[in-house]
């Protein structure tokens, strides 16, 4: 496989999520600077990514955040995609002063009952012609 350029802030997410995928189009539409590419956790380049951050390619139980050489997930990757993002979303990014592990639980506990709660598809997301250039 050809060597991917990763060198923007790439979120990778749940492909087969309902709540996931809603979250990405979340973020599409309030990122106003196309700072973000998004991936599928599922897809070849997702796993690519993960593979050369470190984590398992079946990695699937959270959003992963890479900017740069640093890799963050949970709550913080959530935290810092708000941050980035128009409007008001940048506020929320106070809750980074609350401990990690207590932003964990709450984080933790949505992921563990997103099937259940919104659905999952049976295939990853295809991005339109229009947004294929904001994925990896």
């Amino acid at each position: 496989m050809a060597e991917k350029d990763f060198n923007n802030a790439v979120v990778l997410f749940d492909g087969v999520c309902n709540f996931c995928n809603s979250s990405v189009n979340f973020v599409l539409d309030r990122d106003k600077h196309h700072h973000f590419k998004f991936g599928a956790l599922q897809s070849d380049e997702g796993k690519e990514l993960l593979s050369k951050i470190g984590d398992s390619e079946d990695y699937l139980d959270s959003i992963v955040l890479v900017e740069g050489n640093k890799v963050y997930r949970n709550s913080a990757a959530a935290l810092r995609i708000a941050r980035s993002l128009s409007g008001g979303w940048p506020l929320l990014y106070a809750f980074i002063v609350v401990p990690r592990p207590i932003r964990d639980v709450v984080y933790r506990f949505i992921a563990r009952h997103r099937y259940e709660w919104f659905g999952k598809m049976e295939s990853c997301r295809i991005p339109t012609p229009e947004m294929r250039s904001r994925f990896i």
